[in-house]
């Protein structure tokens, strides 16, 4: 094995010699793989190991596997480096799962210990963790990108077993009587990836083709060879679409050169040029895209509100993307505004102010709130993008279980809400369909059922206090 992971290496140019590498180095089996494979490496290789271990701070049995490690790293006279975190905590503080800031502690910890040397920083994902993301990015809706699964190298992170198995990795091991730690978790159900792990992987390498995971690999490889070969072709189209001097903060879009790009790298321009703004492609989905690309064809000028505080205009030829605090005066545009939102996450909305969108699982155990300003809507109900605005001609609710349908009009007509009101009032859509018109009601089609796995809420903190 030690040959195809150096053939690996070399292919993708992981190591150079005089390097220090990092090496993330838990104690299961595909890290302490990681260690030995790393130090076989060295005898070919010039490069120095450094190891980081990232206690966080949530298993009993954690300390045993420092210890472990501490006593691989003595052995092989490799300095090593123990970081303590309460990740739960530091989950709860940042409102994100406990998987994302157990990460985000790791790579933090990592780049520390890399922080003023020329190297690299190496975990120990392989094959089978690969097919893994694939199949989660492709279950949640995902580009090229996301389809490829892991990278081999991606800044300065390499994944030098990313070419074997995990049985292989065991195999291996085993046949050195090299013992590992087992974490307790990863033969659980709790996380996504451990279902599709026991589940779907490999269900679908025992009834479906032996070699999948191989199989998807060789598919990840292609994809992303494509993907590296579109993205050289999106940054040729943005420099003959993006106007170089658009101001500091603001990136302005020549709309006629943009359309006459195919319609692939006209939505993949925007996404960078939405990603290049906000600092990353977090949070932004292909609602966003489509919601700019949309207001880009209209024939009319406009404006829309994303995440991250932004606000892309269109002005007949220009198309602008700022952070809303840069904005001169109020709707310069002189145009109803439409806020495209894209759960979870955060829009302040006129007449209501910040509301907060959260997304989770169905359980028996959760009551609905009985709250004017926070709502439950049935996820899975939704099919395409939702936004808040005024109303609009056609706009309706459904108003009872037989799913009847009430226009908008007559609803307000119904409730006495006041004529000089109404144009004034922000609703949740979906298309024409009502969703919910705020401190009032509803609509019947999005309400909570048995059938119900997936749960938005929508509160307004400033009006009363959150559930969650």
């Amino acid at each position: 094995m030690v040959n195809k992971v150096l053939d690996y290496v070399k292919k993708y140019r992981m190591i150079e010699p005089e390097d220090t590498i990092v090496a993330g180095i838990s104690g299961g089996a595909d890290s302490v793989c990681l260690l030995f494979v790393l130090a076989e490496l060295q005898k070919r290789i010039p490069f120095a190991i450094r190891v980081v271990h990232v206690d966080h701070g949530i298993r009993q049995e954690a300390a045993e596997d420092a210890c472990y490690v501490r006593e691989l790293c003595r052995r092989f006279d490799i300095p090593f480096t123990l970081v303590e975190e309460n990740v739960r905590e530091g989950a709860k503080i940042r409102r994100i799962s406990e998987e994302e800031e157990g990460r985000r502690v790791r790579y933090q910890a990592f780049a520390r210990a890399l922080e003023g040397k020329k190297g690299k920083i190496a975990v120990a994902h392989n094959s089978n963790d690969r097919a893994e993301t694939m199949l989660f990015h492709l279950f949640r809706g995902t580009g090229l990108t996301g389809a490829s699964g892991i990278r081999p190298v991606a800044g300065n992170v390499i994944r030098p077993l990313l070419c074997v198995q995990r049985s292989e990795i065991e195999s291996w091991l085993g046949e050195r009587g090299v013992p590992f730690c087992t974490d307790s978790t990863n033969g659980q159900d709790i996380y996504t990836r451990n279902r599709i792990r026991h589940h779907i992987l490999s269900y679908a390498e025992q009834e479906v083709c032996r070699g999948a995971v191989a199989n998807m690999n060789r598919a990840a490889d292609q994809l992303l060879g494509a993907e590296e070969y579109i993205g050289r072709q999106v940054q040729a189209a943005m420099e003959r679409c993006v106007l170089p001097e658009a101001g500091e903060g603001t990136v302005a879009i020549n709309i006629p050169a943009l359309l006459r790009e195919d319609g692939y790298v006209r939505g993949r321009i925007l996404l960078e040029c939405l990603a290049r703004r906000a600092g990353g492609r977090k949070n932004i989905t292909a609602a966003h895209v489509g919601a700019m690309e949309s207001l880009f064809l209209s024939g009319e000028n406009g404006e829309i509100h994303l995440p991250y505080g932004f606000v892309v205009y269109k002005k007949y030829d220009l198309g602008m993307i700022q952070k809303k605090e840069e904005k001169s005066g109020n709707n310069p545009l002189g145009e109803k505004r439409e806020f495209q939102v894209a759960p979870p996450g955060e829009w302040d909305i006129p007449g209501l102010g910040r509301v907060e969108f959260t997304l989770f699982s169905r359980k028996e155990s959760q009551i609905i709130p009985q709250k004017t300003y926070t709502k439950w809507f049935d996820y899975d109900k939704i099919t395409s993008s939702i936004a808040f605005r005024t109303r609009k001609q056609g706009d309706y609710l459904t108003v009872n279980r037989k799913m009847g349908r009430q226009s908008l009009q007559d609803y307000f007509v119904n409730e006495k809400v006041p004529r000089q009101e109404r144009d004034g009032i922000y609703l949740l859509t979906e298309g024409a369909h009502v969703m919910w018109v705020p401190g009032r009601r509803i609509s019947e089609y999005y309400k909570i059922s048995e059938g119900t796995r997936t749960i938005l809420q929508a509160a307004v903190p400033g009006k009363e206090g959150r559930l969650l």
